[in-house]
């Protein structure tokens, strides 16, 4: 047969295929939208504005226990099935967090550090670090009258 001869074969398509990888794209963009990146905040009284991820894991890990001047730091966390804190492990510490919850029982159950100070909701969680001198904590959004500092992470 020759080329001219041969008829051509056209891929079928389902009806409606499309629909539902659009539906499945809005669905997920949606999902990650809700999330929203999370800011990790601290006291204004924190000499800091910076961490690195390695100080940052530590910190949140209860492995670093003291500011770089020397004064307490106080870590306050929302609960493990809280969308903002998967978020926060996530997107700010690159870890599951399953992972961070293993790190806190670790340091409870061997006696070398107190678990995070866990709080009910992401309002509450702000109020307690803008009160709390040398706490750090983190929240989906911060405006720009909120009594917090904003970290950075390197």
């Amino acid at each position: 047969m020759t080329e001219a001869a041969r008829p051509s074969v056209v891929p079928r398509r389902r009806p409606g295929g499309g629909t539902v990888l659009l539906c499945l794209f809005l669905t997920l963009g949606l999902a990650a939208s809700l999330a929203g990146a999370t800011e990790i905040i601290a006291n204004r009284s924190v000499a800091v504005s910076s961490l690195s991820l390695a100080s940052a894991r530590a910190v949140f890990g209860m492995r670093q226990v003291k500011w770089p001047d020397g004064s307490p730091i106080r870590v306050f966390v929302l609960p493990d099935d809280h969308p903002a804190h998967g978020a926060a492990c996530k997107e700010r510490l690159n870890l599951f967090p399953y992972q961070l919850r293993q790190s806190w029982d670790r340091q409870v159950y061997s006696g070398m550090a107190q678990a995070p100070s866990e709080v009910a909701s992401e309002e509450e969680l702000l109020n307690k670090v803008a009160t709390t001198p040398g706490a750090i904590g983190y929240v989906r959004k911060v405006k720009g009258n909120d009594p917090v500092k904003i970290l950075s992470i390197e």
